[in-house]
């Protein structure tokens, strides 16, 4: 059923509401480019895009190439495929598997380089969580029992009122709010498009005039908007831009071998829900990041078992189950997915991080996250033969 929430987030990429801002209008939607384009626009979105920069700092965390490589012939929809016969056939421009920070794998197809950074659409969403996780560590954010509306006040009066900051991370606010993507009419096609008002984003401008729906923490309900009002709340706690606070608590410590770049929305704020671009050696990395346990060097970046908490199953829906924007998979582990075929897999009981980026033909076709299961499960399989 994770496919409808990718039709979701498909109108959230076509609507205004706090979406990225193209510098040609010409620009087709993301939504719509033919494969050439997605070749070439995914790696380089600063240039079609306003972006914030994740500045990396000086030293790079070492990712060494373990000794016993893996090269599987894996099981996908009922047909044995190389990874080379994978990635063609399923449009990935990078699959790397790391284990215990080792790189077992690493392949690049569709025209990448090692250097080149892909865009990470919903990815973003778990890099925002998590920065909620610093905040919380660094006595920027009281709790995530903390009122929302402590945060952002321009939300006080409004169906915010006594929602906290982990119903908007277990998408759970209660507020109504309609993501039927065939529906001009609907919050997710209307938000964000009214005029500026000064001094309050756009996205928060929209929301505080919705009703409440249901009490807050009992019901999940997919919110695009609630994804980019935590990046909102995550500035606002900390008084930085989330790209100066990311590269403050994970790119510069944790060692990040590239500057990120973040769009922006049409005030200049980073999408808290959206487009991050890093390499691939980067996304795995950031999986890395939460394996570890939040840790960068001798620094506690995030709360002492944040990372267990956040990839817990913190509500249950009909997808399978959700933590602080991420994804809790069926097969073990947890996951950071984007549309298009982007994903960070971490499997904590093999100290496992599988990143993968794609180029797929549609956006979230049901058969080809099923494929993509497949083959991070027969990559999991190699993981272990080697390590035995």
């Amino acid at each position: 059923m994770r496919w409808l929430i990718g039709l979701i987030l498909a109108a959230a990429l076509a609507a205004p509401a706090a979406a990225q801002v193209a510098r040609d209008p010409k620009t087709p939607s993301l939504l719509f480019w033919t494969p050439q384009q997605q070749r070439d626009g995914y790696r380089a979105m600063e240039t079609l895009y306003e972006v914030a920069t994740v500045p990396r700092g000086d030293q790079v965390r070492a990712l060494p190439v373990a000794e016993r490589q893996i090269d599987p012939v894996v099981t996908v929809a009922g047909k044995s495929l190389s990874v080379e016969g994978f990635m063609q056939a399923y449009n990935a421009s990078g699959v790397l598997v790391l284990k215990d920070g080792k790189i077992l794998l690493e392949r690049y197809g569709l025209g990448r380089k090692p250097q080149d950074r892909w865009t990470s659409f919903s990815v973003a969403k778990s890099v925002t969580s998590t920065l909620v996780g610093a905040a919380i560590q660094e006595g920027k954010i009281r709790s995530l029992a903390s009122p929302v509306t402590d945060y952002i006040p321009e939300l006080k009066g409004s169906g915010y009122d006594g929602v906290t900051v982990s119903q908007l991370l277990t998408m759970s606010s209660g507020v109504r709010w309609n993501e039927d993507y065939g529906d001009p009419n609907s919050d997710v096609a209307r938000a964000g498009a009214g005029p500026v008002q000064p001094g309050v984003n756009p996205i928060v401008a929209y929301m505080r005039t919705l009703p409440r729906a249901h009490p807050p923490g009992t019901k999940f309900n997919y919110n695009t908007g609630e994804t980019d009002l935590v990046g909102v709340l995550v500035s606002k706690a900390t008084g930085k831009s989330l790209a100066e606070y990311a590269s403050e608590t994970i790119w510069k410590p944790f060692g990040m071998e590239r500057d990120a770049i973040w769009l922006t929305d049409r005030t200049g704020h980073e999408r808290g829900g959206c487009c991050m671009s890093m390499t691939l050696r980067d996304y795995a990395r950031f999986g890395l990041f939460m394996l570890e346990g939040g840790k960068a060097g001798d620094r506690q970046v995030l709360p002492p078992g944040w990372t267990t908490e956040a990839t817990s199953k913190r509500i249950d829906n009909e997808y399978g189950g959700y933590g602080y924007f991420w994804w809790i998979r069926n097969e073990g582990g947890y996951a950071a997915e984007g549309i298009f075929g982007q994903a960070i897999v971490v499997i904590p009981e093999d100290r496992l991080v599988v990143a993968i980026n794609s180029a797929w033909p549609a956006a979230d076709p049901p058969q080809l996250w099923a494929a993509q299961s497949q083959f991070v499960e027969g990559l999991r399989a190699a993981a272990r033969a080697v390590s035995n």
